[in-house]
C-alpha cells in the first residue's frame, strides 16, 4: 500500500515537532515535507536531534503532499489553510481559526476579522469521540483546543444526556508547554519552577469552543460556563476538574448512583479507542506521551453535585495525536493507526 504523504507547516514549534515524532511510526502515512520560517534550509534532524531519523530540509514552501498540518498561530494559519483547501488538499488546523462557527466571535476572542469567513460552515470540529461520521468526508478540520478537549469529553456525557443544570463551573491545570515553544517571562524556568497560577481570569481563548460544542450537545440548555485555567511547574499534561449540580432524580443515592454514573460514562464511550474511564482519580503522567484522555466521573457525597475528573497530555490527545487521529478517519484508515503507543512511566 502507498503511503500518503504528509506536510507540516511550521514544525519547529512544540505541536510541530511533535507530529513529526508520532508520524515516524505511522504505517500507512509518510512525513515527506516540513516548512519553517527560523529554521527554514536546515536539517530537521540537526535542528532537532530526537528525530535523527528523519532526512529532511526545513523548507519555506510544502512540496507535494496529500495531506497538510498546519501548526501556524492564530491568524496565520487561514490565510495558508484556505488557499490549500480550494486546492484539493486535505487539511487539519491545529489553530484556532476554524474552531469557532460565527465569524463574529473572532474580533472578540482572536482580535481579528476572519479572512475566509465562508470556510467556517465547511470545517468539521477535530473531536473524533463527537464527530466521527462527519470526518471522513472532511476537507478541513478544525483540531480543538487542549484545554477544550479534556473539558469537553469530560462534560459530554452529562450534557447530551441533559443531567446537569447549565451552570458550569471547570478548573484546568496546564503543562509549561501549552504556551507554546516561543520565549516568555511568564514561562521562563526561574518564573514557571516551584509556581501555580491562575490566568486568564477575564475569559480564555478556549471558553467559545467549550460553550459552543456544549450547546451544541444540548440545544434545550444555554449553559453558563466558568473557565479559569492555571499554570503548573511541568513540562506536558492537562488536568481538568469539572462541577455541576445534577438536576433531580437523574441517579439514586450513595454509592448507587455514582455507579449508574460511571455505567453511563462507559457507555457513552464504549467504543472510543483513546477514551478511558478510570476506576479512581487519574493523574496526568498517567497520559503523559499517549492520546489518551482518561475520565473519573463522580458525585461528591457532601453536596450531591457531579465531579468529573479529566487528564490528557496537551501536546498529543491536545493537539498532534488527536490531529492524527483526525487524519486516520478522514483517510478511512484505521483509527488508532500510528498512535497505540502506551503513556511513558515514570
Amino acid at each position: 500500500m502507498e503511503k500518503t504523504r504528509i506536510g507540516i507547516i511550521n514544525v519547529t514549534g512544540y505541536t510541530g515537532i511533535e507530529l513529526a515524532r508520532l508520524l515516524y511510526q505511522h504505517p500507512y502515512a509518510e512525513l515527506t515535507s516540513v516548512t519553517g520560517r527560523s529554521a527554514a534550509g536546515q536539517k530537521l534532524n540537526i535542528v532537532f536531534p530526537h528525530l535523527a531519523a528523519f532526512d529532511l530540509t526545513i523548507e519555506t514552501e510544502l512540496g507535494d503532499v496529500d495531506v497538510v498540518f498546519s501548526a501556524l498561530p492564530h491568524k496565520e494559519s487561514a490565510r495558508e489553510c484556505a488557499p490549500l483547501v480550494k486546492k484539493g488538499l486535505r487539511v487539519i488546523d491545529i489553530s484556532a481559526d476554524f474552531r469557532l462557527n460565527n465569524p463574529q466571535d473572532y474580533p472578540t476572542w482572536y482580535s481579528f476579522t476572519h479572512p475566509v469567513p465562508e470556510l467556517l460552515k465547511e470545517a468539521v470540529f477535530g473531536l473524533p469521540e463527537l464527530y466521527h461520521s462527519q470526518l471522513p468526508s472532511a476537507r478541513l478540520v478544525a483540531n480543538p483546543g487542549c484545554y477544550s478537549t479534556g473539558a469537553i469529553l469530560a462534560l459530554a456525557p452529562a450534557v447530551k444526556k441533559g443531567l446537569v443544570e447549565p451552570d458550569i463551573i471547570i478548573d484546568s491545570k496546564s503543562g509549561v508547554s501549552g504556551a507554546g515553544r516561543v520565549l516568555s517571562l511568564g514561562t521562563h524556568y526561574p518564573e514557571a519552577n516551584e509556581d501555580t497560577f491562575a490566568y486568564a481570569l477575564e475569559g480564555h481563548r478556549h471558553l467559545p469552543e467549550i460553550t459552543q460544542e456544549l450547546n451544541l450537545l444540548n440545544p434545550k440548555q444555554k449553559h453558563s460556563i466558568t473557565f479559569n485555567p492555571h499554570l503548573t511547574p511541568m513540562t506536558r499534561g492537562i488536568l481538568s476538574t469539572c462541577y455541576a449540580s445534577l438536576l433531580p432524580g437523574k441517579f439514586a443515592g450513595g454509592k448507587k448512583g455514582i455507579e449508574e454514573l460511571r455505567q453511563l460514562y462507559s457507555d457513552f464511550y464504549q467504543d472510543k479507542p483513546f477514551v478511558r474511564i478510570a476506576d479512581e482519580s487519574p493523574h496526568t503522567k498517567q497520559t503523559w506521551g499517549s492520546n489518551f484522555c482518561i475520565i473519573y466521573p463522580t458525585i461528591s457525597p457532601q453536596s450531591g453535585k457531579l465531579i468529573v475528573i479529566s487528564c490528557i497530555d496537551n501536546l498529543v490527545k491536545g493537539a498532534a495525536g488527536q490531529a492524527i487521529q483526525n487524519m486516520n478517519l478522514m483517510l478511512g484508515l484505521p483509527e488508532t493507526a500510528g498512535l497505540q503507543a502506551l503513556p511513558v512511566y515514570p
